[in-house]
């Protein structure tokens, strides 16, 4: 379900040149010239690239995340299920002493990984079946994030130079990702690790090796040991909603001071930003400075908060307080908005449907103006006053 290869902003090179389209033969043809500029071997490179196939199945759900699409609380409520709560919480009774040791060395709470690892593969069960030289090469090839996916065909060389790849028969993910944790080739060769001792590191079918992996990658990512992430807290009717987003980072003793409280334990004393997913009468969160490193692994608000959320239910939080959130927009509204905040001088991206970041900020930019609750949360109110 990750939407980006979030490694390949620290790695990529500056060499690394977009040629993209065309055709695929002669595509391969370059991406061998480039590998072998780069000191893979001709051969490896000949041998890894001799049964790659474009696969348009990889395209077309490349194309098809409609699934972000869907609000917080409908999109929480669809992942999160008491079955996989209590599986999450199995998993942990289970691999107690992995969990322990990658606390210990990366400073990453368990149920944050347990989170990842339920939502990436439901626990391992589910991996993927594509091809995955075929999905790299073939998304490295389509021109929509040549310089994304590129860098991964040459780090899956690396491994297959080392024998830890097989083009024929490696599957994972559409996107090109690995194992129980899905990790992509970069980040197995940065932070792919033997976590039950066996002298190799199996993604795909060690749980230690995984988790252990998925850990040292967090922390590789800016993971703050021993700090929380993201907490459920109650907002009062007056809040100036305008300070809400995570472009805002107040010390918690600010948030206090505006009346913001937890719904359950204590605020940790550090800067945080507040969290409305659906509006001022939805659910309320601070997010703390590890939940921005979810962004490094998905960059889909939705998804990332969901994961975070899952986290706190796993640690032992309550199920959230929904609140009665105002009707928000179907995807076709959403990108008749998009598209009318787009006329109006707004970078929102892509027309997708999609309430990202970029949409959320011009949101909340034209509710200040037109004297709304400045939430970020798009209204059918808002897009008729627009």
């Amino acid at each position: 379900m990750r939407l980006i290869a979030f490694v390949t902003a620290l790695c990529l090179p500056a060499m690394v040149h977009a040629q993209c389209g065309g055709s695929f033969n002669q595509f391969k043809a370059g991406i061998k010239s480039e590998a072998v500029a780069k000191g893979i071997p001709a051969g490896t490179a000949d041998a890894f690239l001799k049964g790659v196939r474009q696969d348009k199945k990889v395209l077309n759900a490349d194309r098809a995340q409609g699934v972000f699409q869907k609000p917080f609380i409908e999109f929480s409520r669809r992942l999160i299920s008491n079955s996989r709560i209590e599986a999450g919480r199995k998993n942990a009774r289970r691999y107690d002493n992995v969990f322990d040791q990658v606390e210990a060395s990366y400073g990453v709470n368990r149920n944050v990984l347990l989170a990842f690892w339920a939502f990436e593969t439901d626990y391992g069960a589910f991996q993927g079946n594509f091809n995955t030289a075929n999905a790299l090469v073939t998304l490295a090839h389509d021109c929509r994030r040549p310089n994304l996916f590129r860098p991964q065909v040459f780090a899956a060389m690396e491994l297959f130079k080392r024998g830890q790849f097989n083009p024929a028969t490696t599957t994972g993910a559409w996107a090109g990702e690995i194992g129980m944790v899905q990790m992509l080739p970069l980040d197995i060769i940065e932070n792919g690790t033997d976590g039950d001792g066996d002298g190799r590191v199996s993604l795909k079918t060690s749980a230690p090796d995984a988790l252990t992996s998925g850990g040292k990658m967090l922390r590789y990512l800016g993971w703050r040991a021993n700090e929380p992430w993201l907490q459920e807290v109650t907002v009062p009717a007056s809040m100036d909603w305008s300070q809400s987003g995570l472009k805002t980072v107040k010390p918690v003793a600010d948030w206090q001071a505006m009346g913001v409280q937890p719904r359950n334990g204590r605020l940790a004393k550090l800067p945080a930003s507040l969290i409305l997913p659906q509006g001022h009468k939805g659910p309320a969160f601070l997010a703390y400075p590890n939940f921005n490193v979810y962004f490094e692994w998905n960059q889909s608000f939705t998804y990332v908060l969901t994961a975070a959320y899952f986290g706190t239910r796993l640690q032992g939080a309550p199920a959230y307080n929904a609140g009665k959130p105002d009707t928000g927009l179907s995807g076709d509204q959403m990108k008749r908005l998009q598209k009318k905040l787009q006329k109006r001088g707004y970078d929102v991206g892509k027309v997708d449907g999609i309430l990202g970041a970029r949409t959320r900020d011009a949101v909340q930019k034209e509710q200040q103006r037109l004297g709304l609750p400045a939430d970020a949360w798009p209204t059918p109110a808002l897009l008729k006053k627009l």
